[in-house]
């Protein structure tokens, strides 16, 4: 395969990719057919098949490629050490990164119910590793008597879905700016977690 060949086969898989995340998101997975996709993107099926192997394979690709990027930018954050602080980094961090996906998520977090074992469990231990940062806050600010949970893992699920959920709600041009819609969410993940 010659250097131009590939770099169009990774530019066709690029436009798979975006227009299946733009039609799962708007129709869902189930309801979506690899001849839309090839529709989509202006190819015959059967070519399709040259750059995935069936459509889970392309869900499960754009959970995995949406996770790896989390993991990377958090890691890239830098939070804070004392849990307070990183509580609040975490929240911001979340809000700000999730808004600006909005079909990554509902993708990532709706249709994972769509995804055979093998391939739930390897995305669902992506989600571990992000949860768990969040989960590991929690413990040493229990810990050290800065928040007051009875469970972290409990309190950290419960965190996650109420932030989460902005990305059904929030639009740039609303009443609203992001940084306010932070400032909101840093205060109800406070009270959420009983911080003193």
């Amino acid at each position: 395969m010659t250097r131009q060949t590939r770099i169009r086969s990774a530019e066709t898989g690029a436009r798979i990719r975006a227009a299946a995340l733009r039609l799962f998101a708007r129709d869902g997975y189930a309801a979506v057919s690899m001849r839309q996709i090839a529709g989509e993107v202006g190819l015959q099926v059967g070519a399709l098949y040259n750059h995935v192997a069936d459509k889970q394979s392309l869900l499960v690709v754009l959970m995995r490629e949406h996770m790896e990027a989390l993991l990377a930018a958090l890691d890239a954050e830098a939070l804070p050490e004392a849990p307070d602080a990183a509580l609040e980094g975490f929240v911001r961090f979340h809000i700000r990164y999730h808004a600006a996906r909005p079909d990554e998520v509902f993708i990532a977090y709706m249709e994972l119910r769509n995804l055979g074992p093998e391939n739930f469990a390897g995305i669902e231990a992506l989600r571990r590793r992000y949860e768990d940062r969040l989960e590991d806050m929690l413990a040493r600010g229990a810990e050290a008597g800065i928040f007051s949970v009875r469970d972290a893992r409990v309190a950290t699920m419960a965190v996650i879905a109420m932030l989460t959920g902005v990305t059904t709600w929030f639009r740039p041009e609303g009443r609203l700016s992001l940084d306010e819609v932070e400032a909101i969410y840093v205060e109800m993940a406070r009270k959420a977690v009983g911080a003193h």
